[in-house]
């Protein structure tokens, strides 16, 4: 069985990582991948994901030779609501991968979701072959902007959104600023936009039901420059190849921000 040195040195990078970067799976899929004895290189088993190399020559996912990395690609996805975003569900319940099946083009390569979106949210979910570009979209020192609508019930004024720019703490969990506007309002009825960098679990929700808010559907527009725009529900199509290279050169991680004011309360200002 073939064993790795344990850190990644000039010679080369750790076999999770070009392997994630050839879109074969996630550092973590890949980890549990090696676990299982499914990789092998030169037709010997590799043991550990600190496996050192400079490319994939040679190296094989269950029994097939990876292909060289293609150039990175994004495609959008209207995710409707319950479908997991995940590659398969013990409890058998639709995932994203179900619609994509007839959704993408033939040919195209394994795409990963770019960050996720819960079951019962629905909208843009980005998807790519390339698992660094994937990685640098979701961390939050990158301020990539996701953009979402939330069709709330509650009492709320423009003030009290308008705090959430300082950040909120709830139950311990830190959530950072929040430009959250109201759109239009009828009665206690109310459609919010808001964007955020960080996109931590369930953030929008928690957001707005500590502002004593009931949220009864929820939407994301836009992902970074990437917009969800009139693309059919359950559809996918490709971004072109010239705003995808464009828009990796823009990644760098965002400038320290000042320390956040005092956590806002539900009620307004």
């Amino acid at each position: 069985m073939l064993k790795g040195r344990a850190e990644s040195t000039p010679d080369g990078d750790r076999i999770a990582k070009l392997l994630a970067r050839a879109g074969v799976a996630s550092r973590r899929e890949v980890e549990r991948m090696i676990a299982d004895g499914r990789i092998k290189l030169n037709d010997v088993v590799v043991t550990t994901p600190a496996t050192i190399l400079k490319t994939l020559a040679g190296v094989s996912v269950d029994g097939k030779l990876v292909a060289a990395p293609a150039p990175a690609m994004l495609f959008r996805f209207h995710k409707p609501e319950g479908l997991l975003t995940a590659e398969r569900d013990p409890a058998g319940r639709p995932t994203i991968y179900d619609a994509l099946k007839n959704a993408l083009p033939k040919g195209t390569p394994r795409l990963m979701p770019v960050g996720r979106l819960d079951l019962n949210t629905e909208g843009l979910l980005l998807l790519t072959n390339d698992g660094a570009l994937k990685r640098a979209m979701e961390l939050p020192a990158m301020g990539v902007p996701r953009t979402y609508r939330a069709r709330t019930f509650g009492d709320i004024s423009q003030a009290t959104l308008e705090g959430l720019a300082e950040g909120v703490t709830i139950e311990g969990m830190r959530y950072g600023s929040i430009d959250a506007n109201m759109e239009r309002k009828t009665g206690r009825n109310q459609w919010i936009e808001l964007t955020l960098s960080e996109g931590k679990n369930r953030e929008v929700r928690r957001v707005l039901e500590f502002l004593g808010l009931q949220v009864s559907r929820l939407i994301r527009t836009a992902y970074g420059p990437f917009l969800l725009g009139d693309l059919p529900r359950g559809a996918a199509d490709p971004i072109r190849q010239v705003d995808v290279e464009r828009f990796a050169k823009t990644l760098k991680p965002a400038p320290e921000k000042t320390a956040p004011g005092k956590p806002i309360s539900g009620e307004s200002e």
